[in-house]
C-alpha cells in the first residue's frame, strides 16, 4: 500500500514561487505542463460520499489512473492511501468506466511545475481559481520546508481541488460546473 501525505498552500504568484524554489536549489522534476483530470463516480455518489476518488489524469501523451482512499481524520496533513498506474488510452478507459455505470463527477485542469526540495515533492499549480503549491512527503520534511519558506501552519490546506472549487463558487456566487480553463 502506498500512502500520500500532503498539504496545499494558496499562493498569489506561481511564477514567483517557482523562482523562489529554484533560488533555493530545488531540483526540477518537470517543467510547466498542462494536466486534465477527470474524477469518476457511480450515480449514487458512493466514492465521493466515502471521500474516495478514482481519477484519470492526462499529461501530454501520458495517462494515469489513480485511486485515493479516504483521508485520515484530524491533523494538519492530508494522509491517505494512493494507488496509481500508467496507462496508454484514456478514451477507452473512460468508455470502460462508463460501461460499468460510472460517470465524470468532476473535471479540473491546471498547469503544473514540479520540484524536489529538501526531500519534499513540491507541485506548483496554476488553476482557474488561482495558484496553489502542494507539498508531499513526510510530515517532518513538510514542516521543515514550510518553516524554511516562512509558511505558517495556519496556511496549510487539507482540501481537494473539488472542495476548493466549491468554496470559490460559493464566494463568487457562481453555480459549480467543472474547473476548466
Amino acid at each position: 500500500m502506498s500512502t500520500e501525505t500532503e498539504i496545499k498552500i494558496k499562493i498569489e504568484d506561481p511564477k514567483a514561487f517557482c523562482s523562489r524554489l529554484e533560488e533555493d536549489r530545488a531540483q526540477v522534476v518537470s517543467a510547466r505542463h498542462f494536466e486534465d483530470n477527470h474524477l469518476f463516480d457511480f450515480a449514487d455518489g458512493a466514492l465521493g460520499s466515502s471521500r474516495r476518488l478514482l481519477r484519470i489524469r492526462n499529461v501530454g501523451d501520458s495517462v494515469f489512473l489513480t485511486y485515493k482512499g479516504p483521508p485520515v481524520e484530524g491533523g494538519i496533513f492530508k494522509t491517505r492511501e494512493e494507488l496509481e498506474v500508467r496507462l496508454e488510452d484514456a478514451a477507452t478507459l473512460m468508455q470502460i468506466l462508463e460501461r460499468v455505470g460510472m460517470h465524470v463527477s468532476f473535471r479540473y485542469q491546471k498547469y503544473r511545475s514540479e520540484f524536489i526540495l529538501d526531500g519534499v515533492h513540491v507541485a506548483v499549480d496554476e488553476t482557474p481559481i488561482g495558484g496553489y503549491a502542494e507539498f508531499e512527503g513526510s510530515e517532518e520534511a513538510i514542516l521543515e520546508l514550510a518553516r524554511k519558506l516562512k509558511i505558517p501552519e495556519p496556511q496549510f490546506l487539507r482540501l481537494s481541488y473539488y472542495a476548493l472549487y466549491l468554496d470559490y463558487c460559493k464566494e463568487m456566487g457562481k453555480d459549480p460546473q467543472f474547473m476548466i480553463f
